[in-house]
């Protein structure tokens, strides 16, 4: 007897089972795996396929071995050939401490290609925008009814009246159910013989009659005008339908004053919240605004590739993003984020006004503004977690006091960016959702 294998809903590598095991199994060490290497290496490239090193203990798989410590087992020795009394054994392969030297080759970590899709999933798996005040991001779509057909179960008050009539009509019509032009025909005859002279010919039409109207009546009783079988009722299927827009603003500063190494550890912020939101929220539209002495909106090349440099001037960044909203997206429609990289160098006057911004306009729009500070490795360690810092950082210092859904941080160095980016955009317990 033959035996058919559907594959069609695997890919070319008909090992698709296998390979979804392993991830159930080894999903920890990978999200670690993947971790360690987005810290050391660029972030941009998350978004590629990964080859994920993977300790060789972990691909250790449960298997039945005879228990050593009990049975009768029968050896064949053939004796001793390389070694004599006094010399010293070379330590076993794995055998040992795992920081004790030995001479013996080891075999490297096993290496583990994940996806593009696997990687990213991995990657944000534990992390999730913040909750918006109007409706929850994470489940933009909303379910409207719409007609999709009939069915011939459902509520009263679903009846397609017209669709079971239709279908009452065809039952009679292929049953042949008497009519009642049919029966009034034979009462009308059977008045029309009453009233003509009686004979015996009469008499029997008359009797012929009635037996056929008694056995019309019957038939038409037995066959119902609508029957159970008939009835219809109107379909409606969930249909997906977006209930709320969510747009992104991400605003970096590209000034003078910021560095290239400034300006990269930026870019990889931004990089990574970009990969977030498409990865998690495709219908999530992003706006990118960088900003010198003045703003611009741009697209995401010249976001995150543009050489153009000059002055600071932030105040032109939130202007900017204000009149895109005024323009595009007015806040009963859409729920507006933000998120802001700067090196905190402006003018003390010019932070005044982004305050009154903040506080005046932009802060009462947006369901979540996230402000990251870069900062030198040095400065790290001398105000990394303190309120001191640059004009701009002490302005929205008092912004982050009286607005809940605005938030700031700090980078240093590359490997805090995931730890920040993290700690902005963490999953929030379901207490805190439900509250």
């Amino acid at each position: 007897m033959p035996i058919f294998i559907d594959r069609r809903l695997n890919p070319k590598d008909k090992s698709l089972g296998n390979r979804q095991r392993f991830l159930r199994r080894a999903r920890e060490e990978l999200k670690r795996s993947i971790r360690d290497q987005i810290r050391t290496g660029r972030i941009a490239d998350v978004d590629t396929e990964h080859a994920v090193p993977m300790p060789e203990r972990k691909t250790a798989e449960p298997s039945f071995n005879d228990d050593r410590a009990s049975g009768r087992r029968r050896h064949i020795l053939p004796g001793n050939r390389h070694f004599s009394p006094g010399d010293l054994l070379p330590k076993p392969h794995g055998g040992g401490a795992a920081s004790s030297p030995g001479n013996t080759a080891s075999e490297d970590d096993f290496r583990f290609v994940l996806s593009r899709e696997e990687v990213l999933e991995l990657f944000f798996e534990d992390l999730e925008l913040p909750d918006l005040v109007k409706l929850n991001l994470k489940e933009i779509l909303a379910f409207k009814p719409r007609r999709a057909g009939f069915a011939a179960t459902g509520s009263p008050t679903n009846i397609n009246a017209g669709r079971t009539m239709r279908n009452s009509l065809g039952r009679r019509i292929a049953l042949r159910r008497p009519t009642q032009q049919e029966l009034e025909a034979i009462l009308r005859e059977i008045v029309t013989l009453e009233s003509a002279p009686a004979g015996a010919a009469v008499r029997q039409r008359i009797a012929e009659l009635r037996d056929e109207l008694d056995r019309l009546e019957r038939r038409r009783r037995r066959i119902a005008f609508v029957d159970p079988v008939d009835i219809r009722f109107n379909r409606f299927d969930a249909r997906p339908v977006p209930n709320a827009n969510a747009v992104m603003f991400c605003l970096m500063d590209v000034s003078g004053s910021m560095g290239q190494r400034e300006k990269d550890l930026a870019k990889r912020f931004f990089v990574l919240l970009h990969l977030f939101l498409k990865r998690r929220y495709e219908r999530t539209e992003i706006v990118f605004i960088r900003h010198t002495h003045e703003a611009h909106e741009v697209d995401e090349d010249t976001f995150f590739y543009n050489t153009q440099s000059g002055g600071t001037i932030v105040s032109t960044a939130l202007d900017e993003m204000h009149r895109i909203i005024g323009q595009r997206y007015p806040a009963s429609e859409w729920n507006i984020y933000a998120a802001q990289a700067s090196d905190g160098d402006n003018f003390t006057t010019d932070s005044e006004r982004c305050i009154e911004l903040m506080n005046g306009k932009l802060m009462r729009l947006c369901q979540y503004f996230a402000y990251v500070e870069i900062i030198d490795e040095r400065e790290s360690h001398i105000f990394g977690a303190t309120e001191n810092g640059t004009s701009l950082w002490r302005a929205y210092s008092t912004i982050e006091l009286k607005w809940p859904n605005f938030q700031m941080s700090r980078i240093a160095a590359p490997a805090d960016i995931y730890p920040v980016f993290h700690r902005l955009f963490a999953r929030q317990p379901a207490a805190i959702k439900s509250a």
